[in-house]
């Protein structure tokens, strides 16, 4: 029975945040801000890590000043570090942590390279790289393999294949 609540419950912020992405994506990013935040401080710091990182994550889009997208990066980062880094959590959550890690490196190599720190987000976008592999063949993966190609552009970064750099692996289908 509890079990079930907390699954109700889960399924809840869910549709909550799906109801931030979509006031974020028709324009309303204030609206979705404010709605993030007050889903932040009802879950907690200590709240479940994969939520956590999920609504980091979306709100860290919202925000305007670029200093504050990166705290919000880093703290999608860091929940995400809490499921994949031994501490209990169930194996579906692992896996959509490890599927995250690819788009959360590449948020923060997009970061800090608005912030001018290109060192940084060289470092980053070789570890979105490194995680791409986890990606799925399907349209996302291919976004977020665009992206991270778009963003070494950019950076002047090689592209997979030259200087060495072998393509990312890509998850069986």
């Amino acid at each position: 029975m509890a079990e079930r609540q907390e699954r109700t419950a889960s399924d809840v912020v869910r549709t909550r945040i799906g109801q931030g992405v979509m006031l974020h994506h028709a324009g309303d990013r204030e609206e979705a801000r404010t709605r993030f935040l007050d889903l932040w401080r009802e879950i907690g710091e200590d709240g479940d890590p994969l939520t956590r990182c999920t609504l980091a994550h979306y709100m860290a889009d919202t925000q305007d000043d670029p200093v504050d997208e990166l705290a919000w990066d880093l703290r999608a980062l860091s929940a995400a570090r809490e499921l994949t880094d031994g501490r209990p959590a169930g194996p579906e959550d692992t896996a959509a942590a490890r599927a995250l890690y690819p788009s959360l490196q590449l948020n923060l190599a997009a970061d800090y390279a608005k912030l001018g720190r290109a060192e940084a987000a060289r470092t980053h976008l070789h570890q979105a790289r490194g995680a791409a592999g986890a990606l799925a063949d399907d349209s996302y993966g291919d976004g977020v393999r665009a992206a991270i190609h778009r963003l070494a552009l950019r950076l002047g970064e090689p592209g997979p294949g030259a200087a060495g750099e072998p393509e990312p692996p890509r998850r069986p289908a």
